[in-house]
């Protein structure tokens, strides 16, 4: 009697669906990601998205296109001499807002002229010297340390930078040359995306080295929830520090000065467009570069997740009611013994139950 019980217990509590209860689920969610185009460093990652709640994207690239273009020229005096001065010191630049001027130039038809001592001050702005003359090129804040700015034409920039345009100052010696304006376009299906995220319950913020004007303006076209304004390249980093004092954090990047900021975050994703440098650094990498795929990859985490709760609620209930049963529970009340036969089968079908929900999982996220 008590071996035929001990055999019933041993059999029926065999772990088989406690172990396959996460695996299986994420095997099965690995699986749904590689056809989507979601690519895992590990396995943790997957499960770890589950419990992101703060996710924050990098603007350029990200959000936008990350292909500005020239929408408007200022000039504060002679149009092609601020032109000229501007090709000049963009064509050294590789920051996507000098393509664009560099670009705009070109349509032009403006010749490209030399400079010497060029220097790039990261986060604020451009310096060469032309001709003996010293050139600027940068935010307000960086050139209107150098030269004086006419009220009438900061005000038309700040106007520009109100409607998402990024303005673009330009000085040669004591004297402004004017202002351009870029734009970078938002990608058709990044507000929609952003929306979808908020629904679950994330909480999203995009950071950007723009002025806070025209931060607060694409911010506000994308629907973010906060907005982190004048960050400079290696400054996102302690911005990520910061967001993880708030709940754990998930950092959406592609370049190469994003790369400190995903080695800081709980959960550093990648896009497909990005740099070899991002992609490594990230626990996860987006073969698109829309934000849709990082809508459906939140999606599939929060069902893997669900599917790995569940799992282990079932095996976790049979084990409680089986294992008594199989020892003999009932038997002083009703006589009833588990042969221990029937033991195994019911250790397979809750095996078989935690495979087919993880299994079923797999069509929920098609």
């Amino acid at each position: 009697f008590s071996l035929a019980r001990g055999i019933a217990v041993l059999v029926v509590s065999c772990p088989c669906a406690l172990g396959l209860a996460t695996p299986v689920a994420i095997m099965v969610g690995n699986g749904v990601g590689a056809r989507q185009g979601i690519l895992f460093k590990n396995a943790e990652a997957l499960q770890e998205t589950g419990n992101v709640q703060i996710v924050a994207l990098d603007k350029t690239g990200t959000i936008t296109n990350g292909t500005p273009v020239v929408t408007d020229v200022l000039p504060n005096g002679d149009r092609n001499t601020l032109l000229r001065a501007a090709y000049a010191l963009e064509a050294k630049s590789e920051h996507p807002l000098a393509k664009a001027v560099v670009a705009y130039a070109k349509e032009q038809g403006l010749p490209l002229e030399e400079v010497d001592d060029f220097a790039a001050l990261p986060g604020n702005g451009l310096s060469a010297v032309q001709n003996g003359t010293q050139l600027f090129a940068g935010n307000l804040s960086f050139v209107r340390g150098k030269v004086a700015i006419p009220a009438e034409l900061e005000a038309a920039a700040d106007a520009l930078a109100a409607v998402g345009k990024t303005p673009l100052y330009f000085a040669a010696g004591q004297e402004l040359l004017g202002v351009i304006a870029v734009a970078d376009t938002m990608k058709e299906d990044s507000a929609e995306a952003i929306a979808e995220l908020k629904k679950l319950g994330i909480h999203v913020v995009m950071l950007t080295g723009d002025n806070q004007k025209t931060a607060e303006a694409i911010g506000k076209q994308a629907g973010v929830n906060e907005v982190v304004a004048g960050v400079l390249p290696d400054g996102k980093e302690a911005v990520i520090r910061a967001l993880r004092e708030k709940g754990k954090v998930a950092m959406v990047g592609d370049g190469i000065n994003d790369a400190a900021a995903l080695a800081r975050a709980d959960l550093s994703i990648a896009m497909g467009s990005g740099s070899d440098l991002a992609m490594e650094t990230a626990m996860v990498t987006l073969r698109s570069s829309d934000l849709k795929a990082l809508e459906r990859f939140f999606h599939l985490a929060r069902t893997t997740l669900r599917t790995i709760h569940q799992n282990l609620f079932w095996a976790c209930i049979y084990n409680l009611i089986a294992i008594p049963v199989a020892a003999g529970v009932l038997y002083p009340f009703t006589g009833y013994l588990l042969n221990p036969m029937l033991a195994g089968g019911l250790m397979m079908l809750s095996s078989l139950s935690v495979v087919t929900n993880s299994l079923l999982s797999a069509r929920r996220q098609r």
